[in-house]
């Protein structure tokens, strides 16, 4: 009988083969277990470097197509080529070759660029022939030969119409409101014209992109009370009211009102711009005037008869009435008060205030053009002239409460005075009698706008009232007579010589301290310096910027 030990060695000896066995097909499955999960992952990884390439290939052949957009008349296919096992140096060559192709639509591209700009620039050149030949914008002498070479070439390019100039390239828009107080519109073509309560002025063109501008035909567009204008550009005439009547002249839409009605301001914001803008017409324009005021244009009825020979036309209650021109103006207005700075003009006239002054001589007739000299002799009886001094007088305020003792110094020195106030005869007879004087003196206000009828070179002497007031009269008579070819003086009333001493004393913020009444606003600086201030001048004082002014007609 064998002992435990003995049987449980027996035992382990019967077993080890079968478990030898057994170890070497565990391990034959975790092998090929092994095996299947290598090639599961290489397998993977292959085909994820295969999509990441065909990503790649598909991006250069989309980048392909999307450059080949760029010009319609030319498409440059993309090649779409699979390969089971691409390799990089296979995306280096489509690169490349998707690199040339680029360069060879690019290049494309700026030659049919180059092409179409060398036709814009020689259409340019045969519609503007009339100007370039000149070297000069329109003039009035020859505006009707221009447009109707402007037509006859339009209706060739385009099978009727006119073209619009402002649109194209390197020509400046239709309507300017880069200045506030002058937006002007120029209408250069096919331009339908219809009054009203809404009222509109049309451009057809076929290259007009379609535009709209509200338009004050005012100068100070900033009043309230002002009527508007609708100004559009349409490429399709169908969209364009149909015309009733047509006029081979240019057309001016002007508007009154605002501050019309002061003397100075019917000068400044109606007259002078009108003069800058109708001039270079030599009278071949029609006016349509929004806020028509009778009354008002026939007393500057020589003025507007000079401008236009054609009837005006009142544009609010032309509502049945579709009018077409070949140029038509919507605004005006001056870049500066009551003058004209040549340089900032615009409608290519040239014109200055020199020229305003001329127009106005022959509109009402007048005959001198420049000042006596002193030592002429009169033509009739030998004896030596003096020359004539005209007093404008105020009735209301900033008046000369000693005019006696001023006409009396004025003599004293050697001048004829007149004093005159407001006008009680014609219009037309008192220009002619403000052109007979040589020197025109007056305190500030609207009276000095009758310097314009003055002849080139007399004197105009502005007597200034109290409060720092000099800034705005040189601005509003003082520039403007120098700009006319006036001799201009100035004459700055102290604060003894003003009657607002005698009211407030001089501790007293306004005769103290004009600048502080300046910062206190327009309204104070108004009231107390324009409205309630008189003048009492001082002779002596005076009587230097007499000698002046007589030394100035040597």
């Amino acid at each position: 009988m064998k002992t435990r030990p003995e049987a449980k060695a027996t035992r382990n000896t019967n077993r080890s083969p079968s478990l030898r066995s057994n170890y070497v097909a565990y391990g034959l499955l975790l092998g090929s277990l092994f095996v299947l999960f290598y090639l599961m992952v290489s397998t993977q990884f292959s085909y994820s470097q295969e999509a990441l390439l065909e990503l790649d290939r598909a991006k250069v052949d989309s980048s392909k197509q999307a450059f080949a957009k760029v010009d319609s008349a030319e498409t440059i296919p993309a090649k779409h080529e699979r390969h089971h096992h691409p390799r990089q140096e296979d995306v280096s060559r489509a690169m490349e070759e998707f690199n040339r192709e680029e360069e060879v639509a690019k290049a494309h591209t700026e030659q049919r660029r180059q092409e179409k700009q060398g036709e814009n620039e020689q259409q340019w050149a045969q519609k503007n022939s009339i100007e370039e030949q000149s070297g000069h914008e329109m003039k009035a002498d020859n505006w009707e030969e221009k447009n109707q070479a402007e037509t006859v070439e339009e209706s060739k390019q385009f099978g009727g119409g006119t073209d619009d100039y402002n649109n194209v390239a390197h020509a400046k828009p239709i309507c300017d409101t880069s200045f506030g107080k002058y937006d002007v519109c120029e209408l250069a073509g096919d331009t339908r014209v219809r009054g009203g309560a809404r009222a509109t002025v049309t451009l057809v063109s076929p290259r007009a992109p379609p535009k709209e501008w509200e338009i004050k035909p005012y100068s100070r567009k900033y009043l309230d009370g002002l009527k508007a204008v609708t100004v559009r550009s349409v490429p399709d005439p169908e969209d364009a009211p149909g015309c009733t009547t047509r006029l081979n002249i240019p057309a001016m839409v002007i508007e009154l009102g605002g501050l019309t009605g002061n003397y100075w301001h019917d000068f400044t914001d109606v007259l002078v711009p009108l003069f800058i803008g109708a001039r270079r017409f030599n009278g071949e324009v029609q006016l349509l005037v929004v806020n028509l005021l009778p009354f008002w244009v026939d007393r500057y009825k020589r003025i507007f008869g000079k401008i236009s020979r054609h009837e005006i036309v009142d544009f609010e209650n032309d509502d049945d009435v579709v009018r077409c021109y070949p140029h038509v103006v919507v605004g005006y207005g001056s870049r500066k008060e009551f003058t004209i700075d040549p340089s900032l003009d615009e409608t290519g006239g040239g014109y200055s205030m020199v020229d305003f002054t001329k127009f106005l001589r022959s509109a009402y007739s007048l005959p001198r053009h420049r000042p006596i000299k002193l030592g002429e002799t009169r033509p009739a009886g030998g004896r030596r002239q003096r020359p004539r001094m005209i007093i404008l007088e105020r009735t209301n305020s900033r008046r000369i409460l000693n005019l006696a003792e001023v006409i009396a110094a004025a003599e004293a020195v050697g001048f004829e005075v007149t004093v005159a106030g407001r006008p009680r005869a014609s219009y037309d007879v008192f220009t002619r009698e403000m052109n007979s004087f040589d020197v025109m003196v007056g305190v500030h206000g609207a009276g000095l706008t009758n310097c314009v009828f003055l002849p080139t070179g007399a004197v105009l002497l502005q007597i200034v009232p109290y409060g720092r007031l000099e800034e705005i009269a040189r601005t509003d008579f003082g520039d403007p007579a120098r700009d006319m070819g006036l001799r201009y003086i100035e004459y700055g009333v102290t604060a003894e010589e003003s009657s607002l001493m005698r009211v407030f004393g001089k501790e007293h913020p306004i005769i103290k301290d004009p600048a502080a009444v300046h910062m206190s606003g327009w309204g104070n600086v108004a009231e107390w310096y324009l409205a309630k201030q008189d003048l009492r001048i001082n002779v002596q004082r005076f009587r230097p910027s007499l000698l002046q002014a007589l030394k100035q007609l040597q």
